[in-house]
């Protein structure tokens, strides 16, 4: 009984044992494992960015180039029509007519113009906002190897988030880094 009793103990101290490192392996794997995990806002980064700030500034220029310009047409269409209402009973019906059909197809133009304009505005605005995504998502990656990181998300996707692994503020200072760099090698 004793040979059989010093067995025992031996198998439950090595049993004990293996359990005892399978937990500390285990452990470790699972330290190993541990996802590290950012989000990044790209609407704030390109907002903030320098290239973000002077693009839309060109932008905001190019519109109120564009208004103006329509503004313009519409002040001319304003006068057309005060004019027809002044002269209306005086003018001949041709006459009425003619500056009645003047008037519409100036409408018309302006319409067209304003259209044309919005869809102008739009694909320079689809055109900067990518070319400054491509930017940051590069950016994004090489923060992500450098630092470890196992995901990084856009922040709009998430429902919630600690403050604490939004590397948005960090991403916009490597772009602004990246671009002035690029600037004085030209």
């Amino acid at each position: 009984m004793d040979r059989e009793r010093k067995i025992g103990v031996l198998a439950f101290f090595w049993t004990g044992v293996v359990i005892l490192i399978v937990c500390m392996a285990g452990r470790q794997v699972f330290a190993a494992d541990t996802p590290k995990i950012a989000l990044v806002d790209l609407m704030a980064a390109f907002n903030e960015s320098e290239v973000g700030k002077k693009a839309m500034a060109e932008l905001d220029s190019f519109i109120k180039t564009k208004k103006s310009a329509i503004e313009e047409k519409g002040k001319v269409i304003e006068r057309l029509k005060g004019e027809l209402d002044k002269q209306g009973s005086v003018l001949s019906p041709e006459a009425k007519k003619a500056k009645e059909e003047e008037i519409e197809r100036l409408v018309r133009d302006a319409q067209r113009h304003i259209q044309d304009a919005e869809n102008e505005v739009n694909k320079k605005k689809d055109k900067i906002r990518e070319t400054v995504v491509k930017d940051l998502q590069v950016i994004i990656g090489r923060i992500g190897e450098e630092e470890g990181y196992t995901l990084i998300l856009e922040k709009g996707i998430s429902l919630f988030a600690s403050k604490e692994i939004d590397i948005t503020g960090k991403v916009v200072k490597r772009y602004n880094e990246m671009q002035s760099k690029g600037k004085q090698k030209n």
